[in-house]
């Protein structure tokens, strides 16, 4: 196993199968709400909220007022938006040949 794919454990491999088994938004909700702490799913949709602002080209200090991430956070996520495994790039494109880029609003202050 090479030092970057030590993340990919049998156990990382079975719960990517179990989430790639989930059918319905419904379903989704229901696994991921079971799974993690309401601080992991905030901390999760601060980064995807963060990867949809950096793709619109928004600047660090407006993505961090509108999300509460911290700039060092935002810089994390745009090197691997940028220069990662593909992931983010190839979700982003997915769900904008789907129309479901924009449907959204991000969050603000009060919403955090």
């Amino acid at each position: 196993m090479m030092a970057n794919d030590r993340w990919l454990t049998d156990d990382m491999s079975a719960l990517l199968d179990a989430i790639l088994r989930l059918e319905t938004r419904d379903e989704a909700e229901r696994f991921f709400r079971d799974l993690c702490t309401i601080r992991e799913l905030h901390d999760m949709a601060q980064r995807w909220a963060v990867v949809r602002m950096l793709d619109e080209g928004l600047h660090y200090a407006e993505i961090s007022h509108r999300t509460g991430a911290s700039t060092a956070t935002i810089t994390r996520i745009a090197s691997w938006l940028n220069h990662g495994e593909g992931g983010y790039r190839d979700m982003l494109e997915r769900l904008k040949t789907a129309g479901l880029n924009s449907d959204r609003p991000y969050p603000t202050g009060v919403e955090r």
